[in-house]
């Protein structure tokens, strides 16, 4: 169920677009046990002055070309987990969508279940 909005540059061709969610998503389909079928996102291409970005952060060098991935999911899972999600993730953006592994910056937000609906105003996982 996790909830995944992708900022990515304007020039982003539609091959690398489709390469960086079919990356993110088989990504935590292999690191956070998510159903193949559990897919929700929203891809946004941003204009240069939209993402902002510092060129370096923790020794970390960034360029204008650069992907910003946010995953909205439920709490539980462990730090190696979460370790295992962010390498394998970028390593799977960096082969095959024209993004290097240093441009691309992941932010996970954890929520209760209780906070979702999948439609009909149902509150799908409130106990």
């Amino acid at each position: 169920m996790p909830f995944v909005r992708i900022d990515l540059p304007t020039s982003t061709s539609a091959a690398h677009r489709a390469a960086v969610s079919n990356a993110v998503h088989q990504a935590m389909v292999d690191t956070f046990n998510v159903p193949l079928a559990d897919r929700f996102q929203t891809i946004t291409r941003r204009a240069s002055d939209e993402l902002v970005c510092t060129p370096e952060f923790l020794g970390v060098q960034h360029s204008a070309h650069m992907v910003l991935i946010q995953i909205t999911c439920s709490p539980g899972r462990t730090l190696g987990a979460k370790k295992a999600l962010y390498a394998h993730m970028v390593q799977r953006i960096a082969d095959t969508s024209g993004f290097a592994a240093n441009d691309v910056i992941i932010n996970l937000v954890e929520t209760v279940r209780e906070n979702w609906s999948f439609g009909n105003g149902i509150a799908h996982y409130a106990v």
